[in-house]
């Protein structure tokens, strides 16, 4: 009990955390250059300045903000799963209130420097809200939903929407704007795909002594079926076993731990898997 404690009070820090990154960002590196982000986040910051622009209205983040996610928190409720869904709609609420709160505080007015570190900083956050199985809302709802769904890369899907935004900001307020976000956007995209590999998927090529147990363990720890092949030591000529199975990147290092755990002697080989045809396993969101 006591453990589950902990573990809750730990989410909910990381959360707040996550959620302040992300406002900060906004206000010291976004709004100072004049950048849209792609997302509902990008989204709300292009309508905010249409009609700051053309309205002369300033209209406050958190209203649009939330008006954008609707359906995605709805997705969400829907199809991913309701704790992962609150903890996101909270995640969401704090960003839009700091954001409106938090006065700006300007480190740097070029525009390459916020594009690369704005977006360096902005995927951090994003990553941060992931890793405690919530997210800071938008097309983070639709992207997970077509990755389980379809079992696409799910930061590619983000950055094909973030494109039309980044289009309609380039019409609306300069090609120069647009095409610095598109550096923001990439580094974002980058920093994703180094923190959060729960989509990325990576093939296991084990030979080994003992397969029963290695593959069992397999089993156990990321819910993956594997192949065991026979095969022969090209130079001892004893009998090897070679175990062929594809995981998710996230739980390598767990599997790497269970081969470990089999003892005798292993030689393990992995590589990136772009494209799986068949079943493959995604552990739901809570």
């Amino acid at each position: 009990m006591k453990s589950k404690v902990q573990s809750e009070a730990k989410r909910i820090l990381v959360m707040v955390l996550a959620a302040a990154i992300m406002a900060i960002n906004t206000r010291s590196f976004t709004n100072t250059a004049g950048l849209y982000p792609g997302g509902a986040m990008g989204l709300t910051l292009l309508i905010q300045g249409v009609f700051d622009k053309f309205f002369g209205i300033a209209i406050p983040y958190t209203f649009v903000n939330l008006l954008l996610n609707a359906f995605p928190v709805y997705i969400g409720f829907r199809f991913i799963g309701r704790k992962f869904t609150w903890r996101s709609l909270v995640v969401i609420l704090l960003i839009g209130v700091l954001t409106d709160f938090i006065p700006p505080i300007v480190i740097t007015y070029d525009t390459l420097l916020i594009a690369i570190f704005g977006g360096v900083i902005n995927g951090f956050g994003i990553s941060l809200a992931l890793s405690v199985e919530c997210t800071t809302g938008g097309t983070d709802f639709i992207s997970i939903y077509l990755s389980q769904k379809k079992g696409m890369d799910t930061w590619n899907i983000i950055l094909g929407i973030n494109a039309v935004i980044l289009v309609l900001a380039g019409i609306l307020f300069g090609w120069d704007k647009a095409l610095y976000s598109i550096i923001y956007q990439y580094a974002s995209t980058e920093v994703l795909h180094i923190l959060y590999k729960r989509y990325q998927k990576q093939t296991l090529l084990i030979i080994t002594e003992k397969p029963r147990e290695i593959v069992e363990g397999i089993y156990s720890v990321a819910h993956h079926g594997a192949t065991i092949l026979k095969g022969e030591g090209g130079y001892t000529h004893e009998n090897r076993y070679i175990i062929y199975s594809v995981v998710s990147r996230d739980e390598v290092k767990k599997i790497m731990n269970v081969v470990t755990e089999a003892g005798g002697q292993t030689f393990v080989n992995t590589f990136k898997s772009d494209d799986v045809l068949g079943n493959f396993y995604h552990s739901p969101h809570s």
